[in-house]
């Protein structure tokens, strides 16, 4: 299974005919912004293969298929210190994520989605049984899209993470937005309230995560993005300035 991710991770997609998630004339919707989870989904029938590389050597590689109208599922595996020298960190289990959109979005209504995603970031710590950055788990996502020099999509979320052994857990909340800046490109942001993770400060000063990304559609399906995570400062546990992370994204119909 790591053999698998690592080459799903590295494959070059190198098809460049039309539009993936960014921009104006984005063709398929966001699951995620940076870390929160939203109320897009894949269409049936299409795949999708997301890689995210973080600091310290972490790689975390996703697949998700729509399997049927408005239902999603997806697997995904990583570590820490695969990029770089030294033996990997893998973590101990693959995470696994299902959504279910139960309200498209109309005039009137945003999108509602109903999901779960057991799948954290960063480092694993095996004494907490916790990542750095904690799995939504379940979750509840609200999207809604605007008309605003091309668009503007606002996005919310509530989410209960089942990393709870660290003594900090609770009802999270999380917030974000979407401002597209042409026809290929966008520039998104997510905040992370922390609401389950700022009681012990062990692992952070309370401030919550603070993330802003660019995301720039190449080619049919094929996203790129670039991103600084935690603006705000917030990690204790290796307190540094922001992180810097790429995420390389492809959409294809397996029709």
């Amino acid at each position: 299974m790591k053999k698998i991710f690592i080459l799903l991770s590295i494959i070059p997609h190198l098809t460049l005919f039309s539009q993936g998630t960014a921009g104006d004339k984005a063709q398929y919707e966001y699951r995620y912004l940076i870390d929160m989870p939203t109320a897009g989904i894949l269409k049936k029938g299409f795949v999708g293969v997301v890689t995210d590389i973080l600091p310290e050597g972490v790689l975390i590689a996703r697949i998700e298929v729509g399997v049927f109208d408005n239902i999603s599922f997806g697997i995904s595996y990583g570590g820490s210190n695969v990029i770089g020298a030294g033996k990997p960190d893998w973590y101990e289990l693959p995470g696994i994520n299902i959504r279910f959109r139960i309200v498209d979005e109309s005039v009137a209504l945003p999108s509602i989605t109903l999901g779960f995603d057991s799948q954290g970031k960063g480092e694993y710590f095996k004494k907490e049984n916790r990542y750095a950055f904690k799995s939504p788990g379940f979750f509840g996502a609200v999207s809604k899209n605007f008309a605003l020099l091309g668009f503007l999509s606002v996005h919310g979320s509530a989410n209960y993470s089942f990393e709870g052994d660290d003594g900090d857990n609770f009802v999270n909340l999380m917030a974000g937005v979407e401002k597209t800046l042409g026809p290929n490109l966008s520039l998104i942001m997510d905040y992370d309230f922390t609401l389950n993770d700022n009681t012990t400060k062990i692992f952070g000063d309370g401030n919550g995560y603070l993330n802003v990304g660019l995301r720039w559609s190449l080619g049919e399906g094929f996203t790129i993005g670039f991103d600084l995570r935690d603006l705000l400062d917030n990690k204790r546990w290796n307190p540094s300035t922001a992180d810097r992370a790429l995420r390389i994204e492809y959409i294809k119909s397996i029709f």
